[in-house]
């Protein structure tokens, strides 16, 4: 009972809720780059919220049915098509055995979540199915993808027909990111810290699941100082410190990179601050060249919009009981 790879799209991985637990070991979180999408596509099939789905980027893949189904695919806008007939977005629907599943060209956002009644039953790592290529963990020996490669699917009937209400699925990328700043915000001039709110950045070709880069803006200043030993010469260097999930490093003072799913754990570059986690998953949906603004927010309108965002996840269940 399985699901053939024909054409594998871009960058197509097995991605579940993630493995969180060992982050002090070097090993990330990782999982879907967009929860909430994850979540919405497995409650519409039937599935538990956090079953394995593939995560595609840019690029859906080609796949052949070996068994009847039900499929959802969430995300990005991506046209869904069924033996070359288009089918709905964030809605279910069955799939016969012999069957091919494929898609059209990307009109917005950057990942769809194509979510299968039963979830995808690759082998576990770790506790999770989710797929860390760089540490050749999880999904299809650790790696995306490719044609020829036969998905196994888990048991489950399936709940085809339903349709997640216009009103909770997210509209897409916006163009401000909320940014709580950190430890090492001090580290760069009044200026710096100004203009790094004031100016556009667009996000850079060089934005993966380990982190998105952002170029446009004004170089950094730092404040002057004698580098502590062990640091390194660049003043963006320190003495290595950790990274939370979300926080953005400026190496050299010239691009900011927010670290996302599969980002290390630690390491010798600066911090500005983070980006709140009701923020991330709509990093996931942003194309190259596009543009935003980083806003800073204290603690408490991050909490708040943590709150908020559990509430449209809630929702979400609720809709879908």
């Amino acid at each position: 009972m399985a699901l053939e790879v024909l054409k594998p799209g871009l960058l197509t991985t097995v991605q579940d809720l993630g493995r969180p637990g060992y982050f002090h070991l070097g090993i990330p979180e990782g999982g879907a780059m967009d929860r909430e999408a994850l979540i919405a596509g497995n409650l519409l099939v039937g599935n538990e919220e956090g079953a394995a789905a593939l995560e595609a980027v840019f690029v859906g893949p080609e796949l052949a049915f070996r068994r009847d189904a039900t499929v959802a695919v969430t995300g990005g806008d991506m046209p869904v098509m069924l033996d070359g007939e288009e089918r709905p977005g964030w809605a279910s629907f069955p799939v016969k055995a012999g069957q091919v599943l494929s898609f059209g060209y990307l009109r917005g956002g950057a990942r769809v979540y194509i979510c299968v009644s039963g979830g995808i039953a690759t082998e576990p790592a770790l506790g999770s199915r989710s797929t860390y290529a760089i540490g050749a963990l999880g999904g299809v020996g650790g790696r995306a993808i490719a044609a020829g490669d036969v998905l196994p699917l888990g048991e489950g009937a399936g709940k085809p027909g339903r349709s997640l209400p216009e009103n909770l699925r997210r509209a897409g990328p916006k163009d401000r990111l909320r940014v709580v700043t950190g430890l090492y915000w001090h580290r760069i001039t009044p200026e710096s810290q100004k203009a790094f709110f004031v100016d556009q950045w667009k996000v850079a070709p060089e934005a993966d699941r380990m982190g998105y880069r952002f170029r446009g803006g004004r170089p950094l200043d730092f404040v002057p100082r004698t580098p502590p030993f062990g640091a390194g010469s660049d003043p963006s260097n320190i003495v290595d410190g950790c990274y939370p999930y979300g926080s953005i490093q400026v190496p050299g003072g010239t691009e900011p990179i927010v670290l996302h799913r599969d980002a290390v754990s630690g390491g010798g570059y600066f911090m500005i601050g983070a980006v709140i986690s009701a923020d991330m998953d709509l990093i996931a949906q942003m194309q190259p060249h596009m543009p935003v603004h980083f806003e800073e927010v204290g603690m408490e309108a991050a909490l708040a919009a943590r709150a908020e965002r559990a509430k449209g996840v809630a929702a979400i269940r609720a809709a879908l009981a």
